[in-house]
């Protein structure tokens, strides 16, 4: 999807030295401006920012396939061999999944791998790949 505009996203964290080691480090993510209250990363082209907020409202869930989907939760969508590439290297920095990365819908409209892990503040993240990205918002 040529001219996708990159979306921009605020997050709260408990701590910044953590959320470095994760978002730049394990995730690969660039590091952009930064100060003592958040730090900007590009997350695969896209902005987000990593804000201290040391409190901050625990997350909800909604069945999904027969799993326990954390809300709110964001993510990209990736090439299918870069997806897997990013599931192999969570593995092995021993992230621990809350949703182990699938395939949903095989065979069908809209075949997808997903995966959800959180972030050392406990942010949900799920990242996917369709076999066939113009499927993205197929029904």
């Amino acid at each position: 999807m040529p001219g996708i505009a990159p979306f921009h996203l605020a997050f709260p964290v408990d701590d910044l030295a953590a959320a470095r080691r994760f978002y730049g480090g394990l995730l690969g993510c660039p590091e952009g401006r930064s100060s003592d209250e958040w730090i900007d990363f590009d997350l695969f082209g896209h902005q987000i920012v990593a804000h201290l907020a040391p409190q901050h409202a625990a997350a909800h869930h909604n069945p999904v396939d027969g799993h326990d989907v954390p809300v709110p939760h964001f993510g990209v969508v990736l090439d299918w061999d870069d997806f897997h590439a990013l599931a192999d290297r969570l593995r092995a920095g021993g992230t621990r999944f809350v949703i182990e990365p699938y395939i949903r819908f095989a065979g069908l409209v809209g075949e997808q791998a997903t995966m959800f892990f959180r972030d050392p503040a406990g942010n949900a993240l799920e990242f996917k790949s369709f076999k066939d990205r113009s499927q993205l918002f197929a029904k």
